[in-house]
């Protein structure tokens, strides 16, 4: 039994602790014959069965009544069922802390608590999500964290006292999260279906469901250097093929970039912010675009709260039966001030057991950014490695693995059995 973080984000909530990110479940749930299913089994669904799907019971979390669904009472007993999927497939039996985005009200949090009390485990704390995303972060100023929910975008300023870092304001942009997006880029694929292959994809509710599975796919797999999605569908027999030119995607998604971009604008107004964005913002084509240049921004990998939450276990457990939602967080030890010896970037030792350079062949390649042919792009996140191959399966270790994995001194990456081996190995300097 260990601690467990359970982050609230209906967009993918997560269940993690010191090993990483162990369940991802977005926030959707489909009552169909007097039975609950959640997650991705719903969300695979909920065009299929539109009455009976839902995805706004932790957006808008309360206690009064509903009537759509036979043995659902109110959004709150669906929370509940989610809550307890989640500590299925997490294996949560212990103690939990909630990391909560800054939307939640005093009244959501209080219902959170209460369902927490009838669930197989014990939660033990409760923190501010953006407070968590932005403990780690290297910067002297104020950071803002965008995170992208279900139905909006949330956006959190968090300030650095001398010894802490304080949540200072909320702003929440309605209208831009992740289904919007989903939802607008729906009717840009069915146009160009309609226009290119004749063929409504929205025609029938199987179809449409099968668009609608298929367009997060198509962006993972979007080649930046092209100027072109291909997009394809098979229904029956049938293969259907379009192309949906990326300019005119970016156009369209423009509108909700520029309100996005404008809320951010107003928080930096100082000048010395840096904006962190939640994983899911990676995968918006252009996005970045629309941001000031003079803006410094991180993307942060997805296991940065469950991290940061169990971190700072002791600053956020309370120790009694009263939890109070954490605003304020200790600030990370300052870093070995530059000028002394042991931060001589020329004479210092790599941290044992830590990774410095990718081998390839006879080369020696300085761990950072770094394209892997056929396999895809080494990228740093704080101070870890990660290999994204998206759909693309190669050897880890000599096992077969695809999409994002975390790299460590002594890796060994193939793109196949007979293929060159790939090996994380740490360079001493002498």
């Amino acid at each position: 039994m260990s601690l467990k973080v359970i982050e609230l984000n209906d967009n993918a909530l997560r269940v993690g602790d010191e090993s990483g990110i162990l369940v991802e479940s977005p926030g959707f749930a489909l009552a169909v014959d007097k039975q609950i299913q959640l997650g991705d089994v719903a969300k695979q669904q909920a065009r299929i069965h539109p009455t009976s799907s839902y995805n706004k019971y932790l957006h808008e979390l309360s206690l009064d009544p509903i009537s759509q669904a036979i043995g659902i009472r109110h959004f709150a007993d669906i929370a509940y069922a989610h809550l307890l999927h989640l500590a299925e497939e997490g294996g949560i039996d212990a103690d939990v802390i909630f990391a909560v985005p800054g939307n939640f009200t005093r009244a959501q949090l209080a219902i959170l608590l209460g369902l927490a009390k009838q669930s197989p485990f014990q939660a033990v704390g409760m923190v501010d999500s953006a407070l968590a995303a932005a403990h780690a972060a290297t910067h002297t100023g104020s950071l803002i964290y965008a995170e992208m929910q279900l139905h909006q975008v949330v956006l959190t300023k968090i300030v650095a006292g001398q010894d802490s870092l304080q949540r200072d304001s909320v702003i929440q942009i309605p209208g831009v999260g992740s289904q919007n997006f989903m939802d607008l880029m729906m009717q840009l694929a069915t146009g160009l279906f309609i226009e290119q292959c004749r063929f409504n994809p929205q025609h029938d509710a199987e179809s449409e469901q099968q668009l609608y599975n298929a367009l997060p796919f198509w962006l993972e797999n979007d080649d930046r250097d092209q100027n072109s999605l291909l997009l394809e569908l098979k229904v029956n027999t049938a293969v259907h093929t379009a192309k949906m030119p990326r300019e005119s995607l970016i156009n369209n998604l423009s509108r909700y970039y520029k309100s996005i971009c404008q809320q951010v604008t107003e928080l930096v107004v100082d000048g010395d912010s840096k904006l962190l964005l939640s994983p899911d913002f990676a995968d918006l084509p252009g996005f970045r675009s629309f941001l000031d240049e003079s803006i410094e921004l991180e993307v942060l990998p997805v296991d940065a709260i469950s991290r940061a939450v169990i971190l700072n276990r002791n600053s956020i457990v309370s120790g009694d039966d009263q939890i109070q939602l954490i605003t304020s967080l200790p600030k990370v030890a300052d870093p070995v001030k530059a000028g002394s010896p042991s931060s001589n970037p020329i004479a210092a030792e790599p941290e044992e057991g830590k990774a410095t350079h990718v081998l390839v062949g006879s080369t020696a390649i300085p761990l950072g950014s770094i394209n892997l042919p056929e396999l895809g792009r080494i990228e740093k996140h704080e101070d870890r490695f990660y290999l994204d191959s998206g759909k693309i399966e190669f050897l880890l270790n000599q096992h077969t693995v695809s999409g994002k994995h975390e790299l460590g001194l002594g890796d060994l990456i193939q793109s196949s059995e007979d293929s060159e081996t790939i090996r994380l190995i740490q360079v001493s300097n002498v």
